[in-house]
């Protein structure tokens, strides 16, 4: 079987690319299920209950990371949506599941773990390592074999060390945040598929989806501005599409892939 997992997708120039490509990719790659993080899609930081919709409607989960709670009011509707997942390692204090299990279309049934690194970033978290160890070992039922886990991380070190952390454990384990896809995907020696990170959802001509003019008056001034998200024009969606077997949760093979679309 085959999954398709979409990077971080920014604004409403991202959700209508999701929107148009995601479908051509279901069937390209044959997918049965599909993973979108979707943390940066309402404005190009957090999301709002529109947002969600929009991106269920070709998803089957999405997840989130460090700016989960950035629109107002979507810590009162996130429990609203099963299928919305924020990170597991949150405090306990914060409304949503951080790991839920769905039904496959395909057959049988795949777990998803949102996960927060803990280098370089500004949130305070629980250990993602701790957390993943809690729900594989204590939580998440023995009956489902396949697993992804999307590890919303800065550093490079921490991501793949979370990859060799869960070999053999879970299916995928797919590094989100940098918005910049790396060419490092793999099947590491227990099965599992890695990629430390899958890119993002944004404009072709931005520097992390937002206006190129903007992010160098910041840098070459030092002073605090606003960082538009550019909406229109070629907007690229990165991503990668895992293989596994639904009985024994192992992966085969990972495929990054990359499209471009004129919004």
């Amino acid at each position: 079987m085959n999954m398709l997992f979409i990077g971080d997708v920014v604004g409403k120039g991202g959700r209508e690319a999701v929107k148009q490509l995601v479908p051509e990719l279901r069937r390209e790659f044959n997918c049965q299920f599909v993973v979108i993080n979707g943390e940066n899609s309402a404005a190009g930081s957090g999301l709002t209950s529109g947002c969600v919709r929009d991106l269920l409607a070709v998803a089957d989960v999405v997840t989130s990371g460090d700016h989960t709670w950035d629109q107002k009011g979507f810590d009162a509707e996130i429990g609203a949506f099963r299928q919305m997942i924020r990170p597991a390692n949150f405090s306990v204090k914060q409304p949503g599941r951080g790991w839920g299990v769905f039904p496959n279309p395909g057959g049988g049934e795949v777990a998803v773990i949102s996960l927060l690194g803990k280098v370089f970033m500004r949130d305070s978290a629980y250990c993602p390592f701790e957390t993943a160890d809690r729900i594989l070992n204590e939580e998440l039922p023995k009956s489902v074999s396949t697993i992804l886990v999307d590890f919303h991380a800065e550093a490079t070190s921490e991501k793949l060390a979370m990859g060799y952390f869960l070999d053999g454990r879970v299916t995928a384990v797919i590094g989100t945040h940098t918005h910049v896809q790396t060419a490092d995907s793999r099947v590491l020696p227990g099965g599992t598929a890695y990629l430390t990170d899958a890119g993002m959802v944004g404009a072709s001509t931005s520097v992390l989806g937002r206006e190129v003019g903007a992010v160098l008056y910041k840098f070459t001034t030092g002073l605090p501005n606003r960082l538009p998200v550019v909406e229109n024009g070629p907007i690229r969606l990165d991503g990668a599409v895992i293989g596994y077997d639904y009985r024994t949760g192992r992966a085969n093979a990972i495929t990054p892939i990359s499209r471009e679309i004129n919004i």
